[in-house]
């Protein structure tokens, strides 16, 4: 922060702490990325309204110093929408989804279109309008075609601009902005405190807040709730033109107004309803409200031929679902340690029932989250399970603490080896980086045996926590020494002849495992299940791929550069090298270059080529995983949704939703044998 000189003109002064204040408000609502602290903010803003105080003569509407609020007003002043401000249609399911869709296409033509997918902000609807660059009327949506005048509370919001940023000829003469003002979860904890330390009766949630505050006629009210906005929309538009959505969003970004955190551009209808289930899954990430998902044609030309009924707009939809909230209370705070040496918080609770579901656990993610929540031993919080995700944790009620809270230290040594931690590069998990911690063997020695990679029949995760306790397991190689040690585990507790036997059995049976279960079961970071089958279908042997430079990796399908750092990472560390070796030595698989070239040119040929199938039920035959390799081996494509580009759907018993929208779709449906006859497997 800059010291006011003294040889400065007060004119200079004005302007100087203006633009750094604006500076300051761009780093902190658009970039969440604050450098200075919120005293040092609060200085720079006192120094200007002391100078505006003392030369009244440069004062301005549009100084950041109105965002303090000015004298209240009388009443409201109802203002007519230059362009209605309409809802749009909601959809609970895929199902309905998919039929928006549909009747897209069926609109429009079977072309793919852009779209804009973006988090439903539970907030309150606003109109921002700007007429050469100067914030002049906020208004709220009313009726749809009217609204109230609440410009004295919208200068106080944080993210509205009184000015946008920008070369004049550039701002457009008239720019009207719509979205959400809404209040942040830890900001609605903290004035939740602050009434019940008044004596006030605390606001139900946020959104209630947020109403609430819009409608005061005391600005500097309104101020002390810190309301914040997101822009979703354009309304009124004059001395600019944009072709997409997309276009628009940026450029108002560039103007200083933000979008809805996360919303993103996707190619097609099909990959944003994909998107939608990415997003339910960052919601424990937000520190706002949501209570849905919106797909918009990002094309304004398309949009235009699509049209609006007379509530809603053909061009958009919103995905929604239920939200079950409660109250409970922390019980305690325990970190776990992952295969990858990830330092996991986890919230265990008072159980709770949500949506039918006892609650008695909640993940805190990392270190940065319990920081942004504030979460501290023995709070009171909200907890949320909305559609099928996973319960998480929405806000601390700070207004209940009763002086019992223990604020929680995020360890700064692994709980299992007590090796100091560190922190991902750019990145928020705090890990562990002794490769020979417990924790860290137990899970990646329990991943390397999973179905998912080795499949080793019969061990478990409860076999491996005894055999590592033992000092039986150090280390993967470990597992394929066992045979050599038979005696020694009978003399084990719950392990008879006929469990060692088939156990033994079962690891012996993992060394002619496919090179892709291998790569998948080393656990290299970055690289999953269909990673795994890339490489390994590339270059049919693990001698052939650690020879590998990482701009060679790089030009796999699929393979950014991120995936191609880490898997020539491995292959040239000390641990890589060695496990590799001794894996080899114990008789392990490391793949067949001719095998390879053959399932390459087996798939190549196979009747499923450029097929996508969904696999859904329980089936009789085989396993799922079983399933998916053969659909992959004949050359098609295994996904995990249904929709229109879906070309099988194999359902077994209880195969529930999938099947009902692949009914929906006209999707041809194939039983088990079915789906032999159709590759030419015998039944």
């Amino acid at each position: 922060m800059s010291e006011i000189d003294s040889t400065e003109l007060p004119r200079e002064k004005v302007a100087r702490l203006r633009s750094e204040i604006r500076h300051h408000d761009a780093l902190y609502y658009q970039q969440a990325a604050p450098q200075i602290s919120d005293a040092e903010y609060d200085s720079l803003m006192r120094q200007l309204v002391e100078l505006e105080t003392t030369f009244p003569e440069l004062q301005s509407p549009d100084s950041p110093t109105q965002k303090v609020g000015g004298a209240p007003i009388e009443g409201f002043v109802t203002v007519e929408h230059r362009v209605p401000m309409l809802s749009i249609d909601n959809s609970f399911t895929e199902a309905e989804l998919s039929e928006f869709g549909g009747r897209v296409v069926r609109l429009i033509g079977p072309e793919p279109v852009e779209w804009v997918v973006e988090y439903k902000v539970d907030g309150v609807a606003l109109s921002l309008i700007y007429e050469r660059g100067k914030l002049v009327c906020a208004v709220t949506r009313g009726d749809g075609r009217r609204g109230d005048d609440v410009t004295h509370n919208a200068r106080t919001i944080g993210g509205v601009p009184l000015v946008l940023a920008g070369d004049v000829p550039d701002v457009p003469d008239v720019l009207e902005v719509r979205g959400e003002a809404y209040i942040g979860n830890k900001d609605f904890a903290q004035l939740q405190a602050d009434m019940v330390n008044l004596g006030e009766e605390p606001l139900k949630n946020s959104r209630n807040a947020t109403a609430g505050a819009i409608k005061l006629l005391d600005p500097r009210l309104c101020a002390r709730r810190k309301l914040r906005f997101f822009a979703h929309s354009v309304g009124s538009l004059a001395g600019a033109s944009y072709s997409t959505h997309w276009e628009f969003l940026q450029t108002i970004q560039s103007m200083g107004i933000h979008a809805v955190a996360k919303t993103s551009l996707q190619p097609s209808f099909e990959v944003a309803v994909a998107h939608t289930q990415q997003l339910m899954e960052d919601l424990h990430e937000l520190d706002f409200e949501v209570d849905g998902i919106v797909l918009k044609v990002n094309d304004l030309r398309v949009r235009e031929q699509l049209g609006m009924t007379s509530k809603s707009p053909r061009w958009a939809i919103a995905y929604k679902w239920e939200k079950y909230e409660a109250e409970t209370k922390i019980k305690d705070i325990r970190i776990s340690v992952g295969k990858t040496g990830t330092l996991t918080p986890t919230a265990y609770l008072e159980p709770v029932e949500i949506a039918g579901t006892t609650v008695s656990r909640a993940s805190l993610h990392n270190r940065d989250e319990i920081e942004r929540l504030g979460v501290q031993l023995h709070d009171w919080i909200i907890v949320e399970k909305a559609g099928k995700i996973i319960p998480h944790v929405v806000r601390v009620e700070q207004h209940k603490r009763d002086g019992t809270q223990i604020p929680f230290e995020f360890p700064l040594i692994c709980p299992e080896c007590q090796t100091p931690v560190v922190q991902d590069e750019e990145g928020v998990y705090i890990r562990c980086p002794n490769p020979g911690c417990p924790a860290q063997l137990r899970e990646s020695i329990r991943f390397y045996a999973s179905r998912a990679a080795m499949d080793i029949e019969g061990l478990g995760i409860k076999l491996i926590e005894q055999l590592t306790a033992a000092q039986f397991l150090t280390s993967f190689s470990d597992i394929y020494r066992l045979k050599d040690r038979r005696s020694e585990l009978l003399t084990l507790e719950r392990l008879g002849e006929k469990s060692v036997d088939n156990l033994l059995a079962g690891i012996e049976a993992s060394k002619q495992q496919p090179l892709w279960r291998l790569l998948t079961a080393l656990n290299l970071r970055h690289v999953g299940t269909r990673t795994a089958q890339q490489l390994a279908e590339r270059f049919g042997t693990m001698e052939v791929l650690a020879a590998q430079t990482e701009q060679q990796l790089s030009e796999v399908d699929e393979v950014g550069p991120v995936i191609a750092k880490s898997v020539a990472a491995f292959f040239q560390s000390e641990y890589g090298q060695r496990i590799v070796t001794e894996l080899r030595e114990l008789g392990v698989s490391m793949g067949d270059a001719v095998a390879a070239a053959q399932i390459a040119a087996e798939r190549a040929a196979g009747r499923l080529l450029g097929k996508t199938l969904v696999v859904t039920g329980t089936l009789a035959r085989f396993k799922r995983d079983e399933i998916t390799e053969m659909i992959r081996k004949h050359g098609g494509k295994s996904a995990g949704s249904v929709s229109k580009k879906t070309d099988y759907v194999i359902a077994g018993t209880d195969a529930g939703s999938k099947l009902t929208k692949a009914e929906e779709l006209g999707v041809p449906i194939l039983t088990e044998v079915q789906f032999l006859e159709l590759i030419g497997h015998s039944v």
